[in-house]
């Protein structure tokens, strides 16, 4: 399932790019997000538990940057499985960032994941839907810090 899309940030490039990669941003911006601990540089250890439909998941998952070219691309990859016991997902993802020189930064995302268990029952136009809710609450979330890193 490939899930993309954009968002517009209100915030210097550089600023944006430090604080995306914090596991502090990551854990108070991510709906559900339980832990995103940093095992290593490029390393993090989550845990975020979401609801698709009926069901309730609680993932456990790893996330490695495998390409990182500061301010503007990163790559990672992650894998995870649901502590219930509701399905496991693999992921890469990809992510740009492209200042427009008005002090807003675009970030556009390309996801491919593939989610086995009792979740792809749903199908990917729910597992979408729910991707787009999640993606508008973490930006929200984004800005707000944003506006107050100094």
């Amino acid at each position: 399932m490939i899930i993309e899309g954009s968002i517009m940030l209100k915030a210097p490039i550089e600023k944006l790019w430090d604080t995306l990669l914090e596991p502090e941003t990551l854990r108070e911006c991510i709906p559900g997000a339980e832990k995103i601990e940093r095992i290593d540089e490029n390393t993090y250890d989550c845990v975020v538990k979401q609801k698709v439909g009926p069901i309730s998941v609680t993932f456990r998952f790893k996330n490695t940057l495998t390409r990182i070219e500061p301010p503007i691309h990163l790559e990672m990859e992650g894998e995870g499985v649901d502590i219930g016991k509701a399905g496991r997902f693999v992921q890469k993802t990809s992510i740009d960032l492209k200042d427009n020189e008005r002090g807003e930064v675009e970030v556009s995302y390309k996801c491919n994941a593939s989610i086995v268990g009792k979740l792809a029952m749903f199908g990917d136009r729910i597992l979408k839907a729910k991707a787009k809710k999640v993606e508008k609450e973490f930006t929200t979330a984004l800005q707000k810090k944003l506006e107050s890193v100094v």
